[in-house]
């Protein structure tokens, strides 16, 4: 029998093997639903050009609020592991509490956003002619958000309490649900209704939601909710209620301004052709493919960084920050090779002709040098974020957007020399976000003052 002291030993040590046993995991979890997208896309491209194309404003517009939810997971997980760090694991049951009461309630706010306001919005600044399906994709595709958020916080407390072995179950059920009913409803195969693009919105749903059941079934059949007990109370607990809103606010609103500005850069895309809004698209599909390794470690990251926090150990947070960096940075360089190895092969899945293969091979080249930068400067982003200074987070952020809005608009607007050129404007938002992130660590500004 587990004694106490052993349930509540949450403490991270700073060497490979803890590393590597929250990150893998974390990895394959992120993978899984990285190859469903890239599926979709796929599946997408043999229904037409213009569907990939609108996959990718449709796609983006619904990361805003996915991205937001991550802001909130992250704040969780923060809290999660600063309480797991000091030992504390009996606060666990009240955080995920207040945890699903803020996600559901937010979760309403952007469901109402995308039915009553956004469609204003977007028939200003959309493709005439695509508004009318990309609007009711997004209708339908919003309503899987209270699903995507339960299942972060599932995943945040499987990563906080040490727990990531556990969190590609989730994954794989929602991978398997969504692939087998993107084909059934995009398709109309085995008696399923023919809803071509409305069909992989209304996949999507069917597969958050079943990832949701999957990773809270987990969390009771594995003991863990007996052990912490979790779920028996969800009252209003005000102390831990403003903890998580003073560490989320920051996040959530310095993630949906970042996604925002992406959506901005989609539609700048779309006055350049159908073509080039299906190469970008696939460029979507790339960043989440290739940086699987780079938000593992990130997310590790964080969730060390609190940790030792917690344990007020703050001299080993910059070791682990640089060691962890160095991962990151190592098994991105390995994704991105395989994938300019085989370009041409990678975009012939999508089923387009020979011209948007040979688009797509000298975008994949620079955006690949992106993510490099991408892999350094996300850990020490996420170092921020583990001290729980989020208010940092976001000043960060508002400056590296700015940096990244002007480049993108004299690229795409003032002085279009090609699409490759305009995707280099990640090089922009990682080296200022890197150089930023790197001199507050150092500086030991976000150390605790004893």
């Amino acid at each position: 029998m587990e004694t106490a002291a052993s349930i509540n030993n949450l403490k991270v040590d700073v060497n490979n093997r803890q590393i590597l046993s929250i990150a893998l995991p974390i990895t394959l979890a992120i993978l899984i639903p990285q190859i469903n997208m890239l599926t979709n896309s796929i599946f997408l491209g043999q229904l037409s050009t213009e569907a990939l194309g609108n996959a990718g404003i449709t796609g983006v517009f619904y990361l805003i609020f996915a991205v937001a939810g991550n802001g909130l997971n992250n704040a969780l997980q923060t809290v999660f592991s600063r309480n797991a760090g000091s030992g504390n694991s009996e606060a666990f049951k009240v955080i995920l509490a207040q945890g699903i009461r803020i996600g559901l309630q937010f979760a309403l706010i952007c469901i109402l956003f995308t039915w009553f306001i956004a469609p204003f919005i977007m028939k200003q600044v959309a493709d005439p002619v695509s508004y009318p399906s990309e609007m009711s994709f997004l209708k339908i595709r919003i309503m899987g958000l209270p699903f995507l958020f339960l299942f972060q916080m599932g995943n945040a407390f499987l990563v906080s309490s040490l727990n990531s072995k556990w969190l590609m179950v989730g994954f794989i059920f929602e991978a398997a649900v969504n692939i087998l009913f993107d084909y059934l409803l995009i398709f109309g195969k085995a008696g399923f209704p023919e809803m071509g693009f409305n069909g992989a919105a209304l996949a999507s749903v069917m597969a958050e939601a079943t990832g949701m059941i999957v990773v809270f079934l987990v969390i009771v059949y594995t003991g863990l909710k007996k052990r912490y007990h979790l779920l028996e109370d969800l009252r209003f607990n005000r102390l831990f209620n403003k903890e998580i809103l003073s560490v989320s606010v920051p996040l959530v609103s310095q993630y949906v301004i970042s996604v925002t500005t992406w959506l901005v850069f989609f539609l700048l895309i779309e006055v350049r052709g159908t073509e080039a809004k299906a190469i970008s698209n696939v460029m979507r599909n790339v960043f989440g493919l290739a940086g699987v390794f780079v938000w593992a470690f990130a997310s590790t990251t964080s969730s060390m960084v609190s940790n030792l926090m917690g344990q007020q150990m703050e001299e080993k947070i910059i070791p682990l920050v640089k060691r962890i960096m160095f991962w990151s940075m190592g098994l991105c360089a390995c994704m991105c090779g395989l994938l300019n190895l085989y370009p041409e092969f990678f975009f012939r899945l999508f089923g387009q002709n020979a011209a948007f293969v040979t688009g797509g091979v000298t975008v994949i080249r620079m955006v690949s040098l992106g993510l490099l930068f991408m892999s350094i400067a996300n850990i020490w982003l996420n170092a921020v974020t583990g001290t729980g200074k989020t208010k940092v987070n976001l000043m960060i952020e508002i400056v590296a957007i700015s940096l990244y809005l002007g480049y993108t608009w004299y690229f795409m607007k003032v002085n279009y020399i090609s699409l490759a050129m305009a995707w280099s404007n990640e090089f922009i938002y990682w080296t200022s976000i890197f150089i930023m992130s790197f001199i507050y660590m150092k500086s030991g500004k976000w150390k605790t003052k004893r």
